[in-house]
């Protein structure tokens, strides 16, 4: 059968039916990716949660594939601050997966009982919150796992006083790198951060940006960024100005904007870099404001109103199980529906503003960061044409042309420099298809021209189609590896850009003699 002759046989609701070996019991929650059920396993007397993935977002045909992956890496994951994955499995055209049952409620419920009440959480436990998120980030991105859809509705608060993230990876188990098959595109658009939204790129630091969004909701009660549209509130996260939270709230500690701020900024490379540096300036912000962190986050609020009549009511298992209600587990829809079109349209409009290197501590190129591409191209022209300036002014002088005869391979490996700035200022991996060429012939004609030995072509040529082919290889790589490819693509320009520029003044010392250097500084002074 088809796929497109598919039907959704996943029936409307799983209550009282059986999944692999659990009972579904009754319905806890719907969101944008899932249902989500209380479930019974009679063999370990245990009650869990179980997350029944909708069928329609199962069409693509890689999707078993990675859905096993990724689910292989999500239930490795141990720690107190994520939730545990107990399993994963594939019935007839029902795909879930099975997870610890907590006791307590969600950020989002929470912060909501403060909206109805008119009030804010205290600041401890806005931190003790925030550093509970960032210890089990930490954790997770050690191990090579991106959350993707960091948001209130997925921090859950538990009666043991810790904060517990739940669906780690399930954005990406669902849509893969950037979309599903019907083109929604995977994330929460009022908390993610805009190299996800437009490019589909996502890394650590764009899970600290969906937590910057989370923190500044805290402090002033709604999050910077809101509209009528998907596509509005993409364009707002990516041009708009940050509102400010102290002209929001005045009472807001100036450390705690600090931290917002940085979070927040819309070049990733402006951000803090890890989970345990915005940890770190959590901390210090808390002390500078001289707060009192809580050991332990308070029980659920004990309260009801009109505003918020079931979100406020705690979910409890074991002793008190049959108490299970609705805590809007899974009430936020994860997959927003956003035109491929609109948003590559909105990409061409948007006036990105050049990214700066990663932090590579190499000699000689840390002057690279920040360099746009009028900079990159202007200083590759300049290089070049001083260098050989140099070079001709010396050898007029001395009437010493070693430079030229012997040392002329030096060239290749100044275009490899000026295409290597152009890579680092664009990060577009593409670019290492001619650097990797030119520079490896560098070496080949190096050897050539110093040891006379040309006749050496005849059974080293072969040389050439390993460095074409190995480069042709390694550009490919990194091209393929969306999450990676942009940094991946600068460590290697700036490598490059490295090697090139000690080559060249190794050519220039080979090919002046002392005498030479000494007659042009005579001449000189």
């Amino acid at each position: 059968m088809k796929a497109k002759e598919k039907k959704n046989v996943t029936p409307i609701s799983l209550e009282g039916q059986t999944l692999g070996k659990y009972r579904v019991l009754d319905a806890l929650g719907r969101g944008g990716m899932a249902r989500v059920y209380r479930a019974y396993h009679p063999q370990l007397d245990r009650y869990v949660a179980i997350k029944v993935l909708r069928s329609d977002l199962m069409e693509e045909h890689e999707f078993l594939a990675r859905f096993r992956r990724e689910a292989q890496a999500v239930a490795a994951l141990r720690h107190p601050n994520i939730v545990q994955a107990f399993d994963f499995d594939v019935e007839g055209d029902t795909t879930y997966m099975v997870m610890e049952l907590l006791e307590g409620d969600t950020l989002k419920a929470r912060m909501n009982d403060y909206r109805a009440r008119r009030e804010r959480m205290p600041l401890g436990e806005m931190v003790r919150i925030l550093l509970d998120v960032l210890d089990g980030l930490a954790y997770a991105h050690s191990e090579g796992m991106i959350h993707r859809d960091v948001k209130p509705a997925n921090v859950m608060l538990t009666k043991r006083g810790q904060a517990v993230i739940t669906d780690f990876g399930i954005a990406h188990i669902v849509g893969g790198t950037r979309h599903t098959a019907s083109g929604a595109l995977m994330g929460t658009l009022n908390y993610i951060a805009p190299e996800q939204g437009l490019e589909g790129v996502s890394d650590a630091r764009s899970d600290i940006y969906s937590l910057g969004i989370v923190f500044y909701e805290m402090l002033t009660g709604h999050p910077p960024f809101d509209a009528d549209t998907p596509l509005a509130i993409l364009m707002k996260h990516l041009n708009d100005p940050l509102p400010l939270p102290r002209q929001i709230d005045a009472d807001i500690p100036e450390p705690f904007e600090r931290v917002v701020l940085k979070a927040l900024a819309k070049n990733p490379a402006h951000r803090y870099q890890s989970a345990e540096e915005m940890a770190q300036a959590v901390r210090q912000a808390a002390d500078e404001a001289q707060i009192t962190l809580p050991s332990r986050i308070s029980l659920p609020l004990s309260f009801t109103t009109a505003t918020a009549p079931s979100e406020s009511v705690a979910i409890f298992s074991g002793a008190a199980r049959e108490r299970i209600a609705d805590a809007a587990f899974a009430g936020d829809e994860t997959d927003v529906t956003l035109n491929k079109r609109a948003t590559k349209k909105a990409a061409r409009k948007q006036k990105r503003q050049p990214e700066p290197l990663p932090d590579v501590s190499l000699p000689l190129i840390g002057s690279l960061n920040a360099f746009s591409v009028g900079q990159a191209i202007w200083s590759s022209l300049g290089i070049i044409f001083f260098w050989n300036m140099f070079a001709l002014t010396g050898a007029g002088i001395t009437n010493q042309w070693e430079l030229f005869e012997i040392g002329w391979p030096a060239e290749l490996f100044l275009v490899s420099l000026a295409l290597s700035l152009l890579m680092a200022a664009t990060a577009a991996p593409g670019l290492l298809f001619p650097i990797g060429i030119i520079f490896g012939n560098g070496f080949l004609f190096l050897y050539y021209t110093f040891t006379n030995n040309w006749s050496h072509w005849a059974f080293l040529w072969p040389l050439e189609l390993i460095i074409i082919g190995g480069t042709v290889f390694f550009a490919i790589r990194i091209i393929r590896d969306a999450a990676q490819r942009r940094q991946t693509a600068r460590f290697v320009a700036v490598a490059v850009a490295f090697v090139s520029i000690l080559m060249v003044l190794i050519i220039m010392a080979a090919s002046f003699p002392i005498h030479v250097v000494r007659s042009i500084i005579r001449s000189i002074f």
